[in-house]
Formats: C-alpha cells, structure tokens, sequence
C-alpha cells in the first residue's frame, strides 16, 4: 500500500440526471457505500465546490474525486506472458485469456492484464485512468475473453477513447446463449443502469441509464443453445450479458445473470472479443484485427452440436 492520494478530473456528459454517489462509484470502480463516504468527508468536489451524495448531475458538471490513501495500491510490474496481437510507439492489441482480470480492484492487486503490460511496456503508458489503470482505454470482464486496446501515451488514449463514444470503433463478439434464437438477426436497443438492488450488477432499466445498442445474428443454431455473433454499438458496463439475458437467452456459463445452474465447466461465460477495429491515432489508418475462437469455446461447440 502507497501512503498518498491520487485526484481524478472528469467530466458528467451524459442526458439522464445521476446521483453523485452512483457515479463516484461507477467511475472510481468502488462501492456505493464507499462512495458515500468520500463524499460526506469533502472528497468529492462538483464545479470546484462540494456536494451531497445525493446530489444529481448535469450535462457538464466537472467532478473531482480525491481518492484516499487507503484505497491506493502500488501496482508493481510483472513478467506474465501476453499474447500480443498488434504493437506499435503508440499501442498494442492484446488477446486476453480467460480468467485474467484487467486492472488491479479489491481482491485483485497482482496477475491482472495492467502488471503484465507494466512489464513488458515500462513507462510507455498512457496516464489518463491514473496509477491502477494505466494504458487501459476499454475493459472487458475477467471471464470473457479476447482483444484489448492499450493505449502507450495520453494522446492515443484519447484518441481511441473519443472512437469509442462516437460508436466509430468496432467491436464484435462471439457468444454461446442458451435457447434457440428465432430470429437470424436483430437489434437489442434498451438502456442499461446500475441494478436498483443489487449494486454489483446492472440491469435494462428506465432509471439512472444509458443508451445501450447491441446487434446481433445467428451463426449456428445447437442442441438447446445458439451461437452468435454480436457487435456493441454502445459500451455499458456487462452491456452483451445483460442484453442477452434480458431477451431470454443468457450467456452460457454466466454465473451473474444466466440460470441458477450454472455450467461449471466453462469455467465463465462463453463469450469472446473476436473482432476489434478503429483508426490509428497517428497514421489515421483503419486498422482491424481478429483473434481465432478459444480452446474452451470451441469444445464448447463441439459438445453442443
């Protein structure tokens, strides 16, 4: 544990009115209740001046987190093998298996993506997300596997980033649900939030949400399950889990929003970030790459068919 505070700047842009503490948490990836906290001791500041946890903000409100001391971890550099699929001076794309946690949170402070690019980029990290998340301009959850963005300096961060919420960067991935989509194709357009009961989670909700669009199509229909392709045309947090689930075919392996009897042997949901594309921040070219289905996945398949 490091002895000092680290002071995050941003800045509110979204249309729906969001209570402080809920996007204190969102933002810093800590509790509510944590949250709250911070903000009752004057850590939290809203257009220079503090604020209620309770307070909601508006399109523009420059937010100022100053995260204790107690929160703070030194995130050391590790020599864990990367399977990088593209590098350059100002990114690399990585393919992340399995199990593999992005950045260091409670409960996860070594073997995560973040100590393993520390090692093998030095300080050629963007710094933008601070000392725990260094490089990281997209995340992906620890058992979805895949390709990642990693950003080497602030400008390419900001670049990719601005890619990202103007819904110009591809995403697309391939998944295994349960059931038997009717449809070949579709569009799964419903807003996203914070669960109103279980904090941990998010749900399709009206309340305290964001746009969220998720196309997909059928690739091969299985015995009881459907193999899909699907491309993210927003980015909320678990968007294809609770998407899928919310039409009645969740991941399989989702042990957070699938069915209480949960395929073990996946060891996760069966979901894979096959395809990433954008333009390069310096040479202004498209760039596109792909990775090839896991070992998992493809067993998976097989044992369906």
């Amino acid at each position: 544990m490091i002895m000092k505070m680290e002071k995050v700047n941003s800045v509110y842009n979204g249309t729906d009115s969001v209570r402080l503490d809920t996007y204190v948490a969102d933002f810093a990836d800590i509790s509510r209740s944590r949250a709250a906290t911070i903000i009752n001791d004057g850590g939290v500041l809203v257009n220079g001046k503090t604020a209620s946890k309770n307070y909601r903000l508006n399109n523009g409100d420059n937010v100022e987190i100053t995260i204790p001391e107690n929160e703070e971890y030194e995130v050391l550099p590790e020599n864990i093998p990367l399977d990088i699929i593209y590098e350059d001076n100002d990114l690399l794309v990585v393919n992340k298996p399995k199990g593999m946690v992005v950045h260091p949170a409670a409960g996860h402070y070594s073997g995560t993506l973040v100590n393993a690019i520390m090692y093998h980029c030095g300080d050629s990290l963007s710094g933008i997300n601070g000392v725990l998340r260094p490089g990281i301009v997209h995340r992906i959850d620890m058992n979805t596997s895949g390709l990642l963005m990693v950003a080497k300096n602030d400008n390419a961060h900001q670049c990719l980033a601005s890619q990202i919420s103007e819904h110009t960067f591809t995403r697309e991935y391939e998944a295994v649900v349960y059931g038997n989509i009717k449809n070949d194709s579709g569009i799964i357009d419903a807003p996203i939030g914070r669960h109103p009961v279980k904090r941990k989670e998010m749900a399709v909700t009206d309340k305290n949400s964001k746009q969220a669009i998720t196309h997909y199509s059928v690739l091969e229909r299985l015995n009881g399950f459907t193999h899909l392709r699907l491309r993210l045309e927003t980015g909320r947090t678990h968007q294809i889990r609770v998407h899928t689930a919310y039409i009645g075919h969740p991941v399989a392996g989702d042990d957070v929003y699938g069915p209480k009897k949960v395929i073990t042997s996946l060891g996760g949901q069966c979901l894979h970030a096959k395809k990433l594309g954008f333009v390069h921040p310096t040479t202004k070219e498209y760039l596109e790459f792909e990775s090839e289905l896991p070992r998992y996945f493809v067993n998976f398949l097989k044992g369906c068919r």
